[in-house]
């Protein structure tokens, strides 16, 4: 006689008169039941079809199970939902809710699973962008269409052209573990990484350059801003546009360009003894209102300044004298914009210091949709996923600016929006006619989910 098996995992215990027991034979039921929103964005924004439209697929169509749209849309949504790995959709794959983003519940072929796997995707990331294929790799894609995509997306965002943006630059440290193509030791940062660029309007992202470490951080810059400005004003015409940085960025040739096109621009600017000088005045009247007060004193003055040899002309520079208790704290920017249009303290402090807001949507993309996992050889496969990654912060940024505007929700980082709103469990069930997700009934964020999907559903 055979024994009776059983799949329990085992008791835990009791409640009352009851034992507890759990088994995993629950059925279809899904951990990201709240990706369904995802689904309604994507139609608003047409996203993973514009970018699988940047890969150019040569595989026999007759012979494929998974299309490009279908693995971008598995990439850029896992990304989102938490999934930073590419052998996560070895079981991903049969999740009901992503075969329901797909359209796809069931395979053409044989012994083969609605998505796809980490193999294929694999394929798909290390798409060559010399649009030669081979045996393997018969995916390619083409960066500038991706590039362009982003922008495109930036500029759809605004139902009318603003009078004025403000583009934001900044580098970060990918800390690398590994024996990637074209890693390096960064001083700076004391370990092995690339220094990847990214450019902000807002909340909106522009761009995200997967750069070598062994460059000065506005390495690529000028060609950078120069290809998004041209986009830009090809829409906008009339549009200001400001660029803002941290010192790293206070180049010559990057505030020439800029002079040259009708761009401004407000940067930081190293301090050195010359610019400590000019405001010697100012950090003694701070010094001394410091020690007076016992909080910290700062006092602003606006002056002319050239370097002896980098820069090509004279700039505008505001210096920040200001003076802690017990320490000196100067500090200075340089700008092409004029006294009438931006006093001094409202240039330092209104203008420049806003520029800290970015640095949260890097670490958006960093820790919260893992922009920093480049462990694969190559550098472009290393864009890849750094688009990826970008992409779905594209996503999440549009959930929130189009479905939570106005609640709780409408400045809750990536990591909360997937947390809250995105990790339901549900039920699912499939007949003839129709597709049942029954979602958790005691999930705590019903109301802002239900009133996303409203705002969202029309696309």
């Amino acid at each position: 006689m055979q024994t009776q098996c059983s799949r329990a995992l085992g008791r835990f215990g009791r409640v009352g008169s009851r034992s507890v027991e759990v088994d995993f034979d629950g059925g279809q039921i899904s951990s990201d039941a709240g990706a369904l929103l995802l689904g309604d964005v994507d139609r608003t924004l047409g996203l993973t079809g514009r970018v699988a439209a940047c890969f150019r697929d040569e595989r026999d169509a007759d012979l494929i199970e998974h299309s490009v749209q279908t693995l971008v849309m598995q990439r850029v949504v896992g990304i989102a939902l938490g999934y930073e790995d590419l052998i996560d959709h070895d079981q991903l794959r049969r999740d009901p809710v992503l075969a329901t983003l797909a359209g796809k519940l069931v395979a053409r072929r044989k012994n083969c699973e609605p998505l796809a796997g980490k193999s294929t995707l694999n394929r798909l990331e290390h798409a060559p962008d010399d649009q030669r294929s081979t045996r393997y790799h018969k995916i390619s894609h083409d960066p500038q269409a991706f590039e362009a995509l982003f922008v495109d997306c930036f500029i759809e965002a605004h139902a009318q052209a603003p009078e004025e943006i403000v583009l934001d630059l900044d580098a970060t440290d990918d800390p690398l573990h590994g024996a990637q193509e074209g890693r390096f030791f960064h001083g700076y940062y004391r370990h092995y990484c690339y220094l990847p660029l990214y450019i902000f309007c807002g909340r909106h992202l522009l761009a995200a350059k997967l750069r070598c470490a062994n460059a000065d951080g506005a390495a690529g810059s000028v060609e950078e801003i120069e290809r998004i400005v041209s986009h830009i004003r090809r829409h906008w015409p009339e549009v200001r546009i400001v660029l803002r940085a941290d010192s790293g960025f206070a180049r010559d040739a990057l505030m020439s360009w800029c002079e040259a096109h009708q761009v401004d621009f407000i940067f930081g600017l190293a301090k050195n003894d010359r610019l400590k000088e000019e405001i010697s005045a100012e950090m003694a009247q701070a010094k001394s209102a410091c020690t007076e007060s016992g909080h910290a004193e700062r006092r602003f003055r606006d002056f002319t300044y050239r370097t002896h040899e980098s820069w090509s002309c004279a700039r505008r520079v505001v210096g920040k004298a200001e003076h802690l208790p017990g320490k000196a704290n100067p500090r200075f920017v340089v700008t092409s914009l004029s006294e009438q249009a931006w006093p001094t303290r409202a240039l330092y402090e209104e203008l420049y210091c806003a520029r800290g807001e970015m640095e949260n949507r890097i670490k958006e993309c960093q820790l919260h949709l893992f922009a920093d996992r480049t462990s694969t050889a190559t550098m472009r496969g290393n864009q890849l996923r750094l688009w990826f990654a970008s992409f779905a912060y594209v996503m999440l940024e549009t959930l929130r600016r189009l479905g939570l505007h106005g609640t709780a929700l409408a400045d809750a980082t990536c990591e909360s929006l997937r947390l809250k709103l995105l990790k339901i469990g549900a039920q699912v069930r499939i007949s003839v006619r129709r597709i049942h997700i029954r979602m958790a009934s005691g999930h705590p964020y019903q109301s802002a989910w239900r009133l996303a999907q409203e705002r969202l559903a029309p696309g």
